[in-house]
């Protein structure tokens, strides 16, 4: 399992631009999604083989005196995969607990004999950002990063999309600026671990290369509740085979979860 299919799973895929029909940013659910105290845990699997594992943890704390959210992703490879080739990638955002947007990201990532490490701070007044690596960079408005991008698509408010209208929104990943956008393709059963749900099916907009074949061989399915959780995430890789994410656990979701 190359480590990079490890990473496009964590941190929820690149996007292309993309000329749209109708490209839109909905606005937030009146519910509440998710709180401090919730913990996910992923499988990622391909066929067979169990190549990696991935949490996210979300808790209450302060920063710079105001209460925020600190969000926690860990991905690493597990089994076989581990011992071909380690990986442990850390991705840590915290974000305002209104409108999701992040004061401060941390990246902590170990590959084989590669590590790095690096602290952004973004500065909302001007619309900047500060990375310790490279300094001072301009940047959209309401840029997420990528932790923060995983709580903010579940606060859409999906009922107001139509089938086949695209989200766009902007990340700050690796010292630049990344576009994500994906179709929303409507509602659909999916069968996971804990039963039937009825699940919010989305298609980002990947590149095709190396990697994808089409710009639409990655697949992703929200629960269709209150929680939105992301059950799983389905991509079909160029020479490699299609590769699946599935949620296999969690703890102190916000809402009682909709099974059929």
């Amino acid at each position: 399992m190359n480590t990079r299919i490890l990473i496009f799973l964590i941190i929820f895929l690149i996007t292309l631009n993309t000329k749209a029909q109708k490209v839109i940013i909905p606005n937030f659910k009146k519910d509440i999604v998710f709180s401090a105290g919730e913990n996910l845990t992923y499988q990622i699997r391909y066929g067979i083989i169990v190549a990696g594992i991935t949490r996210f943890s979300l808790t209450d704390t302060l920063y710079q005196g105001q209460p925020v959210f600190h969000a926690v992703a860990i991905g690493q490879t597990t089994g076989l995969a581990d011992k071909l080739y380690s990986v442990k990638d850390i991705y840590e955002s915290w974000f305002n607990k209104k409108s999701t947007l992040p004061y401060k990201q941390i990246r902590n990532i170990s590959e084989g004999k590669y590590d790095l490490y690096n602290e952004v701070t973004y500065n909302r007044k001007n619309n900047t950002v500060t990375s310790k690596l490279s300094g001072v960079h301009a940047v959209p408005a309401k840029i997420l990063d990528l932790t923060s991008a995983f709580y903010y698509i579940r606060r859409l408010d999906f009922s107001k999309v139509d089938e086949g209208d695209t989200i766009s929104i902007n990340m700050y990943f690796a010292d630049a600026i990344y576009p994500f956008q994906f179709n929303y393709l409507g509602m659909e059963t999916v069968k996971t671990k804990f039963g039937m749900m009825n699940c919010l099916k989305i298609c980002p907009i990947v590149e095709v290369g190396r990697m994808f074949k089409n710009n639409d061989d990655v697949t992703i399915w929200f629960t269709g509740d209150k929680n939105c959780l992301p059950v799983e995430i389905k991509m079909d890789i160029r020479n490699v085979g299609t590769v699946h994410l599935k949620l296999i656990e969690f703890e102190n979701i916000s809402n009682l979860l909709t099974i059929e």
